[in-house]
Order: structure tokens, then C-alpha cells, then sequence
């Protein structure tokens, strides 16, 4: 018997060790059968790909035996998807491309199966990082804003977080590297807390995702794709600077990355700095500074049937808190309020290919440190004095070292994720996996917002997704359970005294779908999906002033999961030159938690108590897209997004965004000559609404609109590629206050007119 194991096993790696099949082919044009250069072969389970040379011809060394999903891509011609059979060491692929204006289509990473967006299930948004920063984009959290159907809930530019169809904080979960951003997000104030230098793209689930990601995915996913490494044999570096006028912004940052036909490594670092913004009556916003520091490194090893990479990213923010539009500085170093934010995410994702199935294994490790230094009202009466005050806050600007935080939390997340991707069973693809995470929160300031906790979730899940002829169906379930055991703070009796807590948290949540395609030119999809979120430790704990938010809160022990039900329907008409879709949802949650002012005030701060209500949110998208014939080159967009929110009693939800209606034009030339080439420019108005449906403490905002535009191409410079882009946002200077900016009740207007210039140079 030990033998017949040892042969067996000599046998499984020899399997490894020798079955490396290969895949080549060329690539035409249909039409006049000319070779195309630089067109991408992808497969987007094995995270492996190249381009065509200048003759149309590519090699894949190194792959596994088995079926596989490959993609052909390349601007200006129609995308290729199809599952392919690796059998024999040497396969040959060769195609013919066709012609369309419509733009590449990309594989969406989100989902589990990894399809083209016309082949998904379910409806995901998709935007490359680009076009987000040729729209002018301060930073990722602003960018977020052109995706119709998220916003931003915003303190002054520098704090932003993402709003999806009117939810927010724990009930979006953000994804990076693959694992899941922890940074004690529950706070309207505390902003996303990730750099958009090394991020390739970023998808967009709206609606509950508690299937694939478990508890706060209850209102969506924002995931963010880390750039992918050089193609193989291949050595890619390049310089990004951006300038921006308003907060006399600096923005750049520098990558590197090298492959070999295993070993692949990349690295990027960046930074920015940015003095209080001007809103558009030329007053700067006190105190509204930032700065930051990031670092994105990466390394990778493939073989032809095992892959594992292990990615790490540090970022430092130094984040000022506005409060008021006083002192005219153009200081770059935040003055008390303000937050020093470290972020240390570390995450390695293995993949083994098995014949016809895979498992992938993602570990992450992040630990988050938020600091925040608040104005010196813990000083003794008499020991401040007014004279000299505006001398101290400028040497308070200069240099905090050795000053003690009062807010100092460190959070340590470790997560895993283990998927195994069974093997296809004639129509139907089906996924299995166990996800989970333990995470610590320790307190070492004099403040406690929330206590030292250990908070444990553990999630099983199960997935298919069966094909048909014209038609596709996805299922799911899943169950969750978290455990919260947070210490006793503080002595009873006192004011913010924390009583220990222990508490468990379980759902089961079902998801499903159905895509049909109703003719050649028309989608039609419909999901049914449950989410769930366990409440945070600041709902369950909060007893004190939230500083930054003027008011004191006090948290419930007893508040019950958070529980949804979404409907969405979606259809979406595709021809050569037009495109439409209109997307409508309706979001059920059962007790549902939100804050509500008892009528008291402590230190003269407004007393809020955390209770929960049934409540619903319906609203939608609607799009268009027009290229018309012969001016390929010229495209009209068209998106309007709209979303209510209602408590049970009648009352209206918090942190609904106004309305809103985009318009665009924009032109698209590929090649105008030798030296000047990938041309683009683009004119956007987005009107938003007066938003008079608001919660009680709430104030209505006014309707406005802003005028946007922008321009750029890659120059030619002695054979050196430059790429150049220039946009303006807010030409006009408009005075305006956004419904979702949290300087809103201080009547402190958003930014003025901003004119951003950037240069690329790739190495």
C-alpha cells in the first residue's frame, strides 16, 4: 500500500512538472485581413495573458490541461469570448476581428466567474482608474462620483466616501488586493483611505452582496483591481505628474514592473499634497489641507498549473478637518482638527489548476492606525490666552512631534478567503468556498470612541451559474456567523462609561438571477438577492461626543442584524451605434439603523440615540450612448440617476443623494498622425436637484449644475510618448453646496472652478 501512495504521488508531480501545453495564433483585421498589433489574449481565471507583435502572432507558454475562458481584446474591435479545451502541448488559435464602435469590453473580476459584462448575471459597473482621472478627479473617492448611481458623502476634498444608491459606510464593503478594506469605515468622517496610484480599475456592485462577500455588503461592493503585472518578458515603467489649481494640488507617483516567463515584481510609489481648496466665491476652506504617501509593491510566481502572488500596500494621510472658513492660508501642513491615518495591507492569493477545476486560497493582513489630534480644550482654564493664538496655530501646523493624539485606534484584520471552483458539469459552473476574518481593535489615546473589541465572522457559501442557449440563471447561498466581544471602558456611572459586551450575529441569505438575451440586440436581466449587516461597535458601544460631528452619541446593545431584500431589473439595448439601459431596484431592510435626536444636549452637543425601523429604497439608472455613423470618432452620453429612501413611520432616510442628470459629448481619435495619437476631449453637464426629502435633522439643499470639461493625447517627442491632459471642473465657478457634504450645516460651500493638468510618461 505505501508503494502504490508513493507512485501515485510521483505521479501527481509529474503530472505538474510536465504537462506545460502552449497556445499561439494570429490576429487580423476581417476586413482587409492586415495583422493587428498590441491586441490583448487573456484568461482571466489562470491571471494570464500577452499581446500580438507587429505580424499578429502570440505565444502562451505554461498553461494547464482543462477548459478555460479566453478573452481577445483591442479598441475599436468587437471582443472575443469563448471557453477554450487545453489539450495537447501545443494549441493553435487564430482569429479574425471585427470592426465596432463600441468600446472594448473588459472581464469583470467581482463576480465569481469572471465574464465579459454582456455574459454576467448580474449588473456590474465597470471604470478603468483613467478615465476617472482624465475627468479631473482630486482623488479616488471623487472620481467615484462619475459611475451613475455612487456618490460621495464628503468632508471638504480631501474625505470622501462612497455612497451606492443611498447607502453607505458599513453597508458598502470595499475590496482591494482581493481582501477587504478595513479602516473603521463605520464614520461618516472617515474616508476611504486608499490611493487610486496602482489601482487599474474599479467595479461597482449595486445591491446586496452578502452572497459572495458576507456581512456590510449589505448595500454593495466597491472593488478595486490592483494594476496587473508586465506581460512576460517584458520590463514596463512610467511617471504620472498632476497639477491641480484650486488647492494648488501636487499629485505624482512612479512605477516599475518586470516579468520573466515565473517571476513577475512590480512597484509603485506616490504622493500628494493639496492646501485648503477655494470654493467658488474665492474663500478658501480652513483647514481643508491633506497629504499623503503611498506604496504599492507586488511579486508573483507562475507555473503551469500553480500561480501565487503576494501584493503589500503602506499609505499615510494626513487629513485636516474643516470646521470653518476662517485664517487665508496657503499652509500645506494640517492645523488641529485633523487625522494621521497608517495603513498596512499585506495579501497573497494562490491558485491551483486542476484539470477542469481550480481552488484559490486569499489570505490579507491589514492593520489601520487612526490617529486624530483634536483643538486643546483639555487644557486648564487660563493656561490658553488669545494673544498670539493665530502664531500657535501656525507652529501647530509646522510640527505635532511628541504631541499625544487623542484618538489613537489601532485595528489588525486577518482575513482569508478559500474558493475551489468545481469542475464544469455540462452547462453548469459551480463554486464553493469558506470565507472569514478575526479582527482586533485596541484604544490608546485618552478618548475611547468605541472599545477594545475581537470581533469573529466565519461564512460559507455555495454558487452555480447554468448556460443555456440564450439565456443564463445564477444561484446562491450562504450562511454567516459574527461574534463581537468588546471590554468594559470606564467606571459606572461615569460620562462615556462602556459596558463589556458579548455578542453573536447568524444569517442565511439567498441570491438569484436570470439573463436572457431577448434578440440580438437586447439584454434583459433580473435579480433577487438577500443581505444582511451585523452592527457595528459604534452602534452597539457609542456612549460620548463624536468630535467632528457635534454631537454626542449613545449606542444600543441590543440592536438586531440589519436584513434586505433587493429586486433589480434591468434591460439594455446594444446595436453597432447606439446603446440604451434603464435599471430599476427596490431595497427592502428590516431594521434598519440610524440615529435620531432625542431633544437633549450634553456639553452642549445634541444627544443621539442609535434605533432601528423598517425602511425601503427604490430608484434607479437610465442611460444612453450615441455614436452616430460616419463620426465614430464623436459620442453623446446621456445617464440620469435617482433613489428615495423612507423610514417605516413615514419619515425620509438620511444621506440620500440629490438627483441627478449628465450630459456629455466627447470625441475619440486613435490616430491623427505619427506623433500624435489617442486623442480624446469632452464637455459634461451634471445637473443635480434641490433634494427637499430629508431626515429630520437634515437640511434641503438647492438644485445646480456644474460645467466640466477636458482634453488629451499621447505626443511624440524623438520617439518618447508623452501623454498629455488637461480639464477643468466647475468652469464656471459656481457657488454650490452638495446635499452629501457634511460641512453642509456650517453653510460652507465645495469646491470652486479646478483646473487639473497632467503629464505621463511611460519608460
Amino acid at each position: 500500500m505505501k508503494n502504490i501512495h508513493i507512485t501515485m504521488l510521483f505521479a501527481l508531480l509529474a503530472h505538474f512538472a510536465f504537462a506545460q501545453n502552449s497556445l499561439n495564433g494570429t490576429i487580423k483585421d476581417k476586413e482587409n485581413q492586415e495583422p493587428l498589433e498590441q491586441v490583448s489574449i487573456y484568461f482571466p481565471q489562470l491571471e494570464k495573458g500577452t499581446v500580438t507583435n507587429a505580424d499578429g502572432y502570440y505565444e502562451i507558454n505554461n498553461l494547464p490541461t482543462g477548459k478555460f475562458k479566453i478573452v481577445v481584446s483591442y479598441i475599436g474591435y468587437q471582443t472575443y469570448s469563448q471557453t477554450l479545451e487545453i489539450l495537447n502541448k501545443s494549441t493553435k488559435l487564430s482569429l479574425e476581428l471585427t470592426t465596432s464602435a463600441i468600446e472594448m469590453e473588459e472581464v469583470i473580476v467581482s463576480t465569481p466567474f469572471h465574464k465579459l459584462q454582456r455574459e454576467n448575471v448580474m449588473k456590474v459597473e465597470r471604470s478603468s482608474i483613467k478615465e476617472l482621472q482624465n475627468a479631473g478627479a482630486i482623488n479616488l473617492a471623487e472620481g467615484l462620483t462619475n459611475i451613475p448611481g455612487v456618490e460621495s458623502v464628503s468632508t471638504g476634498v480631501g474625505i470622501g466616501k462612497p455612497v451606492i444608491r443611498g447607502l453607505s459606510s458599513n453597508r458598502v464593503l470595499t475590496y482591494t488586493q482581493g481582501i477587504r478594506l478595513e479602516n473603521q469605515q463605520f464614520g461618516d468622517e472617515h474616508g476611504l483611505g486608499i490611493s487610486d496610484a496602482g489601482i487599474e480599475s474599479v467595479e461597482v456592485i449595486k445591491g446586496p452582496a452578502s452572497l459572495l462577500y458576507g456581512s456590510d455588503a449589505l448595500g454593495g461592493v466597491l472593488y478595486l483591481n490592483p494594476e496587473k503585472f508586465a506581460n512576460i518578458n517584458e520590463v514596463d515603467g512610467d511617471i504620472n505628474l498632476n497639477y491641480f489649481s484650486n488647492s494648488q494640488g501636487i499629485n505624482g507617483n512612479a512605477g516599475i514592473k518586470a516579468s520573466s516567463d515565473k517571476l513577475k515584481f512590480l512597484a509603485r510609489f506616490g504622493g500628494s499634497s493639496h492646501v485648503d481648496y477655494k470654493t467658488g466665491s474665492d474663500e478658501r476652506v480652513t483647514n481643508s489641507r491633506f497629504n499623503e504617501k503611498d506604496l504599492k509593491t507586488g511579486l508573483a510566481y507562475q507555473m503551469s498549473h500553480f500561480k501565487t502572488e503576494v501584493r503589500y500596500n503602506y499609505n499615510n494621510s494626513e487629513l485636516g478637518i474643516p470646521e470653518e472658513i476662517g485664517e487665508q492660508s496657503t499652509d500645506r501642513n494640517a492645523i488641529e482638527p485633523f487625522q494621521n491615518i497608517t495603513s498596512h495591507i499585506l495579501s497573497s492569493k494562490s491558485n491551483i489548476y486542476f484539470n477542469n477545476s481550480s481552488l484559490q486560497v486569499i489570505l490579507g493582513l491589514t492593520n489601520n492606525n487612526r490617529q486624530e489630534f483634536e483643538d486643546h480644550h483639555h487644557e486648564e482654564e487660563g493656561e490658553e490666552h488669545e494673544e498670539g493664538e493665530d502664531h500657535e496655530e501656525e507652529e501647530e501646523g509646522e510640527d505635532h512631534e511628541g504631541e499625544e493624539a487623542a484618538l489613537d485606534m489601532k485595528l489588525q484584520t486577518l482575513s482569508y478567503n478559500i474558493q475551489y471552483n468545481l469542475a464544469k458539469i455540462g452547462a453548469v459552473e459551480t463554486i464553493v468556498g469558506v470565507q472569514g476574518m478575526n479582527q482586533t481593535n485596541k484604544n490608546y489615546g485618552e478618548e475611547v470612541l468605541i472599545p477594545d473589541a475581537t470581533t469573529n465572522d466565519i461564512g460559507v457559501l455555495a454558487t452555480s451559474h447554468i448556460h443555456f442557449n440564450k439565456s443564463d440563471i445564477q444561484l446562491g447561498i450562504r450562511f454567516d456567523r459574527r461574534t463581537i466581544d468588546g471590554e468594559e471602558n470606564g467606571i459606572i456611572g461615569d460620562e462615556g462609561y462602556i459596558a463589556a459586551l458579548k455578542r453573536s450575529y447568524n444569517s442565511f441569505n439567498l441570491a438569484a438571477g436570470y439573463k436572457i438575451d431577448l434578440s440580438k440586440n437586447i439584454i434583459s436581466r433580473l435579480n433577487v438577492a438577500s443581505g444582511f449587516r451585523a452592527p457595528n461597535l459604534a452602534e452597539l458601544t457609542s456612549n460620548g461626543s463624536h468630535e467632528g460631528t457635534n454631537r454626542y452619541e449613545i449606542g444600543n446593545e441590543n440592536l438586531d442584524n440589519e436584513r434586505n431584500v433587493q429586486t433589480d431589473l434591468s434591460l439594455e439595448f446594444q446595436n453597432e451605434h447606439f446603446e440604451f439601459y434603464i435599471n430599476g431596484f427596490y431595497n427592502s431592510i428590516s431594521d434598519y439603523i440610524y440615529l435620531e435626536p432625542n431633544g437633549t444636549t450634553v456639553d452642549g452637543d445634541a444627544v443621539f440615540l442609535y434605533q432601528q425601523q423598517d425602511a425601503n429604497l427604490y430608484g434607479g439608472e437610465a442611460g444612453l450612448h450615441y455614436h452616430p455613423h460616419p463620426l465614430d470618432w464623436l459620442h453623446m452620453e446621456s445617464n440620469f440617476s435617482i433613489v428615495n429612501g423612507d423610514l417605516k413611520n413615514g419619515g425620509n432616510l438620511p444621506l440620500i443623494p440629490a438627483n441627478n442628470w449628465t450630459n456629455t459629448l466627447r470625441f475619440e481619435l486613435a490616430k491623427v498622425n505619427e506623433n500624435l495619437y489617442n486623442g480624446y476631449g469632452f464637455i459634461t453637464l451634471k445637473s443635480y436637484f434641490a433634494q427637499t426629502r430629508v431626515s429630520d435633522f437634515e437640511m434641503p439643499t438647492s438644485a445646480y449644475s456644474l460645467l466640466n470639461l477636458g482634453f488629451g493625447a499621447t505626443v511624440a517627442i524623438s520617439n518618447q510618448p508623452i501623454e498629455i491632459k488637461l480639464s477643468a471642473n466647475n468652469i464656471l465657478d459656481k457657488e454650490y453646496i452638495s446635499h452629501l457634504s457634511r460641512l453642509k450645516s456650517d453653510g460652507i460651500r465645495n469646491i470652486g472652478r479646478n483646473i487639473n493638468l497632467g503629464v505621463s510618461i511611460p519608460l
